[in-house]
């Protein structure tokens, strides 16, 4: 069986770096008007530690932000990328390691990654940051392979239809229309369209989801933790409570956001999105129905309630006399938390974020 310790070192470590984990260094670098470099995974073979669309930052200063692999091929990554911010000339990377010497290099056995690496357009990344700034996913089109004068050239999506660049030669359109397709889907990936009248053209869609967002209802002890953790998982959280004594910003000084409010007033001050998480700790029907009643009409992807099984069944029969559906109800996760045999309140905490993340990566 899995231990406490082993699972949060595997939720801490194994995640692909996304464009947020590496906002603060390049607002600085930018800020710095020093010249930036962008690597992404393109695509990736066997076990290879990084996800497509994970990320690193760097300057020719070899300053460093980010992971593509975990190991030593991020040292080839940044010579190459440093040649590409002098140049203006972005790099198509292969790497394959055997299965004998992939460890040494960071990549899992036999593990084998594709890396994009090229210069990163000021205009561009501020666009980026105004979108996630919103909250809004967006999508970086990259020409990745082609012509050699389309090569590195890039057109940023929103949901909403195209906000900035271009990829020339009439491909806009098709471009727009896939990367929409690619943030619907919540997915980067490599394409290669039929494109009518040109050579066959790759292009890169890294599809960038702003934070995902836990909601914690109920500043009780459990929830101290349990935000503390998905902060370090990269995850927005907020804390509602309208007893001010268990959500007094001394309690909660690292949260995002603390509103200490009734769920139907403190529901009007969060967005609750795809990219939301909802855990409901105080135990009490005056404020953990109110709360499900707003969560479970929304499109957050987890909803988890303390409680025994007993006191979930009561629950049930409250929501469903106020006209919520069984399959609404199915949504909830109750008891809260997976089985890990945990007893404290951290260990509890622990458990929640486990199953949350095991819900969001399906």
């Amino acid at each position: 069986m899995v231990s406490s310790t082993q699972l949060f070192f595997y939720l801490t470590t194994y995640r692909g770096v996304q464009m947020y984990d590496i906002l603060t260094d390049l607002e600085r670098w930018f800020d710095q008007n020093q010249p930036v470099g962008l690597a992404s995974v393109i695509s990736t073979w066997g076990s290879a530690p990084r996800r497509v669309g994970a990320m690193m930052a760097f300057t020719t200063q070899a300053e460093i932000s980010g992971s593509v692999s975990g190991g030593c091929v991020e040292g080839a990554v940044v010579e190459a990328g440093i040649r590409a911010i002098q140049t203006g000339r972005p790099e198509l990377l292969q790497f394959g390691v055997a299965d004998e010497t992939a460890y040494s290099v960071g990549l899992a056995c036999g593990g084998n990654i594709e890396v994009f690496v090229r210069r990163l357009e000021p205009g561009l990344f501020q666009a980026v940051r105004k979108e996630l700034q919103l909250r809004k996913p967006v999508a970086i089109v990259s020409v990745i392979s082609g012509p050699e004068s389309l090569i590195g050239c890039e057109i940023l999506v929103t949901s909403a239809g195209k906000s900035y660049g271009s990829l020339g030669e009439g491909m806009d359109e098709t471009a727009i229309q896939i990367a929409r397709q690619s943030i619907e889907n919540e997915q980067s990936q490599s394409i290669s369209p039929d494109w009518q009248g040109h050579e066959t053209i790759r292009l890169f869609v890294n599809v960038i989801a702003p934070l995902p967002e836990l909601i914690i209802v109920g500043g009780v002890h459990i929830a101290i933790t349990l935000s503390t953790l998905a902060k370090s998982l990269g995850y927005r959280t907020v804390v509602i409570d309208p007893r001010r004594v268990f959500s007094s910003p001394d309690r909660f000084p690292h949260v995002d956001q603390l509103i200490q409010a009734w769920p139907d007033e403190a529901f009007q001050q969060v967005t609750l999105t795809r990219n939301s998480c909802v855990a409901v700790l105080t135990h009490d029907p005056k404020i953990d129905d109110p709360a499900l009643k707003v969560v479970l009409n929304s499109p957050a992807f987890y909803v988890g309630v303390l409680g025994s099984r007993k006191t979930h069944a009561k629950r049930r029969q409250r929501l469903l006399a106020e006209g919520f559906s069984e399959d609404q109800l199915n949504r909830l996760h109750a008891p809260i938390g997976l089985d890990l045999g945990g007893e404290s309140p951290e260990e509890t905490a622990l458990s929640i974020l486990a199953e949350i993340v095991a819900v969001r990566r399906g």
